[in-house]
């Protein structure tokens, strides 16, 4: 995993996005106080933001939009095709950790 610098952090959100449109995502928090939760499982992306001033990630999803507020690092996967997950902990340290998967092809339906 990278650390991505947080004076980066808009501009590594706008390039992931463009990249991820078509894929899904996995979305766990975790924490003591809460444990392992999942916030969603293999839903299409929309778009992952960071807005500065109000100092709040955003990934939003079909149905969900799940904020992370007063983030403190930004931990990134990525492989040869690209970033493969990405881990942020907040100023209460609980982590979110957002995992991009291909969409699963099912074949067509056969006729009858």
């Amino acid at each position: 995993m990278k650390s991505v610098p947080k004076s980066q952090w808009t501009s590594f959100c706008n390039q992931v996005t463009d990249a991820l449109t078509g894929l899904r995502a996995e979305i766990e928090v975790a924490s003591l106080d809460l444990g392992d939760q999942v916030q969603a499982k293999s839903l299409p992306i929309l778009g992952i933001t960071y807005d500065h001033k109000s100092d709040v990630f955003e990934i939003a999803l079909e149905g969900l939009d799940h904020l992370i507020r007063r983030p403190e690092s930004l931990m990134v996967m990525d492989s040869p095709t690209g970033v493969t997950s990405m881990l942020v902990v907040d100023w209460d340290a609980v982590r979110h950790v957002i995992r991009f998967k291909e969409p699963l092809m099912l074949p067509a339906p056969e006729g009858d």
